[in-house]
């Protein structure tokens, strides 16, 4: 999992409020595993008309939101459905970081464990941010996790609050595979231990 430490980038605003999982990432995309491939599929029914031509009024299909790295969203942003395809999606296109009033909590999860930084702010602040994001060419944040302030394009910056744990695995890389290998040596005694105990689980 890549490091996330400080991430500037263009902020797109998406003002609605129960974005769910499904229109992240309609349920047609859900065919692979392979945490790749999903970047089309992102916001689909909303980016792409019925003949399959782009929706100009959709945010991320307008310059310079094209390239966005972080997304300022409403209340309730990933409820739904568990898919874990949906913050792969975002990651796929290039998104890094989501700032919303509140998230579901498997979303929250599913990111933190995909490199994708959550971040929860009062409804005021996400308004502001909303407003900087609605700048276009203008609308770059700058996301420091190490200390936990987001700036705005204008300097003025914010505070926000992170799980100690969550920030430690998200600024070293740590997914629940790394989590697991972090413990290789305790889990190689055990099994020598095991073998000598119980031989026949190993016969």
């Amino acid at each position: 999992m890549e490091k996330f430490t400080t991430l500037t980038g263009v902020a797109a605003p998406l003002p609605m409020i129960n974005v769910d999982t499904d229109m992240i990432i309609p349920k047609q995309f859900l065919k692979s595993i392979k945490r790749t491939g999903f970047a089309e599929g992102l916001f689909f029914e909303m980016r792409y008309r019925e003949d399959g031509s782009e929706n100009p009024d959709f945010v991320l299909n307008r310059p310079p939101y094209r390239k966005a790295r972080i997304l300022v969203a409403g209340t309730n942003f990933g409820c739904g459905s568990s898919r874990e395809h949906a913050p792969w999606a975002l990651l796929n296109f290039g998104i890094r970081c989501v700032i919303a009033p509140s998230f579901a909590d498997i979303f929250y999860n599913n990111c933190i464990k995909n490199g994708i930084l959550p971040v929860r702010l009062p409804e005021d602040d996400v308004d502001r941010l909303m407003d900087d994001a609605g700048r276009g060419a203008n609308a770059t944040l700058t996301v420091d996790l190490e200390n936990q302030v987001i700036t705005g394009p204008d300097g003025a910056s914010v505070a926000f609050d992170v799980d100690p744990f969550d920030k430690h695995c998200l600024l070293n890389g740590i997914d629940d595979i790394a989590q697991t290998f972090e413990k290789a040596e305790k889990i190689d005694d055990f099994e020598a231990r095991q073998k000598e105990a119980q031989p026949w689980l190993y016969s």
